[in-house]
């Protein structure tokens, strides 16, 4: 009796097991991915006064700005990719000094505003790919004489407190001897405030920064941004340390955004074009380390 005739149920069977493709397991959601698809929701940190990154501008009390519009695209994205009904978004209020320990424990799952990748965050936290290449530099009256750095001797100047620019600024003051009185304002509107105010000769922050702020004045074109640029840093999204998940998820996002030319609509509208809350326009276009960054996506400081 021949072996065919049988073994022929088995033979059948093991045919259509070859037959058929193998289909790898899901992984488990796992970090805050689980959290953000079981709770149907996720919380986003942003900023009430990082002008034009994530700021409130109108009376609805809603964070407004590239950043914002950055994270509406990731949460877009998740949902997607965990196939889920549309997330509830909760906002957390962050400040400088308490972003990066609302990310850490939790309280935040997602961070996108103005905070630069620097070699000690990175111990700290997990950055998505940047999304803005920033330079710092003063911002100053036209006729304040000031043009730089050094020119700061026996003045005071405001930043902001928790910043890698207040620190730079503090670091530059002693090395150069400049006796240049250095105040730490809790916000950027605070320091804009000092400055428009008198109490301040001059306010060192990241450019994109310092276009915010000079938006917001009565007029505008009575303040220049001046100096040759000091520290540079990209600004990127953070997650909590180890939540590969998320990040990998975030990027897949950031990286579509950049493919697809949909970033350059979300750039212009924020930068090159009237917005809240007076409708003036910042005129800060696109910078060449800007398209380079969007061209080749990188989370890593700036060298």
């Amino acid at each position: 009796m021949s072996i065919t005739r049988l073994h022929r149920p088995a033979l059948l069977a093991l045919s259509l097991c070859f037959a058929q493709p193998i289909l790898a397991e899901t992984p488990p959601l796992t970090g805050s991915l689980k959290k953000i698809a079981e709770s149907g929701s996720i919380t986003l940190g942003y900023r009430d006064s990082s002008i034009p990154f994530s700021y409130v501008g109108d009376h609805s009390g809603k964070p407004m700005g590239y950043s914002v519009d950055l994270a509406a695209e990731i949460v877009k994205h998740l949902q997607a990719k965990l196939a889920v009904p549309p997330l509830k978004v909760r906002y957390n209020l962050v400040t400088s000094q308490t972003r990066i320990p609302l990310v850490q424990n939790g309280t935040v799952d997602l961070e996108c505003g103005t905070t630069g990748v620097t070699a000690e965050r990175q111990k700290q936290v997990d950055f998505s790919y940047g999304f803005i290449f920033v330079k710092g530099q003063l911002l100053t009256k036209k006729d304040s004489g000031i043009q730089g750095l050094d020119d700061l001797k026996g003045k005071n100047v405001v930043s902001t407190a928790g910043t890698t620019n207040e620190k730079y600024l503090k670091n530059y003051n002693l090395e150069h001897q400049l006796g240049a009185s250095v105040i730490s304002a809790k916000d950027h509107g605070e320091a804009f405030m000092m400055l428009q105010s008198g109490r301040a000769a001059a306010f060192y922050m990241d450019d994109a920064l310092l276009y915010g702020e000079r938006a917001k004045a009565r007029n505008p074109h009575d303040w220049v941004v001046v100096g040759k640029a000091q520290s540079k840093e990209i600004y990127s999204c953070m997650v909590r340390k180890g939540d590969d998940g998320l990040l990998a998820l975030v990027n897949e996002a950031l990286a579509d955004v950049y493919r697809s030319g949909r970033i350059e609509a979300i750039y212009n509208r924020w930068f090159q074009q009237p917005i809240p809350p007076n409708g003036l326009n910042l005129e800060f276009p696109m910078t060449s380390e800007l398209k380079g960054l969007i061209a080749r996506p990188s989370s890593e400081p700036v060298q």
